[in-house]
C-alpha cells in the first residue's frame, strides 16, 4: 500500500479481488453512513449575519487598496517628490506593491493560526490591523514636513496593511464558505465580491468627489487625507459584526465540540493543528492549482479595477474623473450581476462560470482596449464593460470555487498561503509591472497581452479543477437548508427492501 498527498490509501488491485469482503468491511469503517447527527441544518438568519461581517471586511479592504491605486498620481508627489512624473508614479506603485510582498507572511501566519483557534477570533484581528494601519496613513506628514520618513512610515504601515490582509481572504471566504449550505455556496460566496466591488465603488466615488470640490492644491497639501481618515470608523463597525458571531458549523465540528461523523472525522479533529510544514507536504497539488487560478484571476482583477484610472489618465490622456467615473459605472453594473452568477454557479456548476470568463479574457482583452484608445466616452465604456462582464463571472464563482479546493481542518491555512501567495506575486504587482511594460515596449497595448496571458494560465487550471458546486466541503459533513433535507440525505443510503 502506498499513500496519496491527502493520506489515503492505494490499494492494490488484485489484493481487493481475493479479500473482498475484508476489504468491503474497511470501506464501510473508514466512510460510514450518514447519520442524522452528522448532517448540519443551517440557521438561514445566521448565515446572513455571517455573510454580512465577511462582505463589510472584504468591502474595507479593498477600500483602502482602491483608494491608494485611484490616489497614486498624488501620493506619489506627497511622498515622493521629484521632477519626472514616471518616477513618481513608479514610486507610488512600488509602495502598493510592497505591501503585498508581505501577505504570504500574513496567510502563513494568521491562515495555520486560524485553522487551531478559529475563524471568528483571527478575523477580528486582521480587521484591527487593517483599521489601524489605514488610519496611520492619513496622518502622515508630507515629504516636505519631515522628509525621508513620510515614505519611510508610508512603507511600514502599507507592510501593516499587507500583513493583516494575509489572514483576511483566506478567512472571509472560509467563513463564509463553511456557514452556507451546500446548494446555494456559490450564491453567499458571491457576495464577499459583491463587498470588493462595494469597497472600489466607494473608493472611487469618495476620490471623484474630493476631486470635483477641492482644487489640485487642496487635495495635494491635505484633501487626501480625507478618504484614508473616513475608513477607520467603517473598520470597526466591521469589527463590531464580526464580534457578534458564532464559530463556523464545520469547524465546531472539527473540534468534536458537537458531532463524531466517523472515525474518519476523528482523524480529521487531531489534524486541526496542522502546520506549513504539512500543508506544503501534503497538499502541494491543491496549492498548486488555487495558486495558478488565483493569479490568473487577480491579474486581470487588479488590471480592471486598481490600474485602469491610471492609464487612462497617464498614459491615454484622459480626465482622471473621466475614466473613474466611466469605471464606476461598469463597477455597479458588476454589482447588479453578482448574486445572479452565484446563483448559477449553483445550478451549472464552477467551471463553466470559471471558463466562460477565462475565455472572455482571452478573447476580449485586444478588442477591449482598442476601443479604449479610440477616445470616445462611449467606446471607452463598452471596452471597460467587455472586460467587466468577463471579470464578473470570475467574481461571482471564485469565492465559492477556493475555499472547496482544500479539506476543512487546513481550508484557512492553505487557502491563505496560496491565495496570497499568488496574489503577492502577480496581483499586487500588476501596476508597477504594466507601467513599467509600457515605458520598456513603448505600446500602450501592453495591459491587453498582459491579461491575455494571464487567462491562457486560467483556462488551463479551470481545466484541472474538479467541480464542487451542490456537495459537502472536503472534510465535512454535508450542510442543507432544512430538517426535510437531512432526513432525505439519510433516507437516500437505506437499502431498497429485496423481495
Amino acid at each position: 500500500m502506498a499513500a496519496t498527498d491527502n493520506d489515503e490509501p492505494v490499494v492494490d488491485p488484485a489484493a481487493v479481488r481475493r479479500h473482498r469482503v475484508l476489504f468491503r468491511a474497511i470501506d464501510k469503517r473508514r466512510n460510514p453512513k450518514l447519520r442524522r447527527s452528522d448532517i448540519t441544518v443551517t440557521d438561514e438568519a445566521a448565515v446572513k449575519r455571517a455573510t454580512k461581517a465577511a462582505m463589510l471586511g472584504n468591502a474595507m479592504e479593498w477600500y483602502d487598496f482602491g483608494i491608494y491605486s485611484y490616489l497614486a498620481s498624488t501620493l506619489g508627489k506627497v511622498f515622493f517628490p521629484s521632477g519626472n512624473d514616471t518616477a513618481q508614479l513608479l514610486s507610488s506603485f512600488a509602495t502598493f506593491a510592497v505591501a503585498f510582498l508581505v501577505r504570504p507572511i500574513g496567510g502563513a501566519f494568521f491562515g495555520p493560526l486560524g485553522d487551531k483557534i478559529g475563524r471568528k477570533s483571527i478575523l477580528a484581528i486582521t480587521m484591527i490591523m487593517m483599521s489601524v494601519g489605514t488610519l496611520a496613513i492619513g496622518l502622515i506628514p508630507s515629504h516636505a514636513t519631515i522628509g525621508i520618513w513620510a515614505p519611510v512610515l508610508l512603507i511600514f504601515f502599507r507592510l501593516v496593511q499587507g500583513f493583516s490582509t494575509g489572514g483576511e481572504y483566506g478567512g472571509a471566504s472560509t467563513f463564509i464558505a463553511e456557514y452556507a449550505p451546500d446548494k446555494r455556496r456559490g450564491f453567499f460566496g458571491s457576495f464577499l465580491e459583491f463587498g470588493t466591488l462595494a469597497g472600489y465603488v466607494a473608493a472611487s466615488g469618495l476620490v471623484v468627489l474630493l476631486t470635483t470640490f477641492f482644487s489640485d492644491d487642496q487635495m495635494l497639501h491635505w484633501g487626501w487625507r480625507i478618504p484614508f481618515l473616513v475608513a477607520a470608523p467603517l473598520g470597526f463597525i466591521g469589527l463590531w459584526l464580526r464580534m457578534k458571531l458564532d464559530e463556523t458549523p464545520a469547524f465546531q465540528k472539527l473540534e468534536g465540540g458537537q458531532v463524531r461523523a466517523s472515525e474518519a472525522a476523528d482523524a480529521v479533529e487531531t489534524s486541526a493543528v496542522s502546520d506549513l510544514g504539512k500543508i506544503f507536504t501534503q497538499y502541494w497539488r491543491p496549492l498548486l492549482l488555487c495558486l495558478a487560478l488565483v493569479a490568473a484571476y487577480n491579474i486581470t482583477d487588479y488590471m480592471l479595477l486598481s490600474y485602469m484610472p491610471t492609464y487612462l489618465s497617464d498614459e491615454l490622456g484622459y480626465g482622471t474623473n473621466k475614466g473613474l467615473l466611466i469605471l464606476l459605472l461598469v463597477m455597479v453594473v458588476q454589482m447588479c450581476l453578482l448574486q445572479q452568477v452565484g446563483r448559477l454557479s449553483d445550478r451549472v456548476g464552477r467551471k463553466p462560470l470559471l471558463m466562460t470568463g477565462m475565455i472572455g479574457f482571452l478573447v476580449l482583452s485586444l478588442p477591449s482596449f482598442l476601443l479604449i484608445r479610440q477616445g470616445s466616452v462611449f467606446l471607452i465604456a463598452l471596452g471597460l464593460l467587455l472586460l467587466g462582464l468577463s471579470l464578473v463571472c470570475l467574481l461571482g464563482t471564485m469565492s465559492a470555487a477556493l475555499p472547496a479546493i482544500f479539506p476543512t481542518q487546513v481550508r484557512y491555512g492553505s487557502l491563505s498561503v496560496s491565495y496570497n501567495l499568488a496574489t503577492s506575486i502577480f496581483g499586487g504587482t500588476t501596476p508597477l509591472v504594466i507601467t513599467a511594460l509600457i515605458s520598456a515596449f513603448d505600446t500602450n497595448l501592453m495591459p491587453a497581452y498582459y491579461a491575455t496571458a494571464a487567462a491562457v494560465v486560467g483556462v488551463i487550471a479551470v481545466l484541472c479543477l474538479k467541480e464542487t458546486a451542490n456537495l459537502p466541503l472536503a472534510g465535512s459533513p454535508p450542510s442543507v437548508e432544512t430538517e426535510e433535507e437531512a432526513a432525505e440525505l439519510v433516507q437516500a443510503q437505506a437499502p431498497e427492501p429485496k423481495f
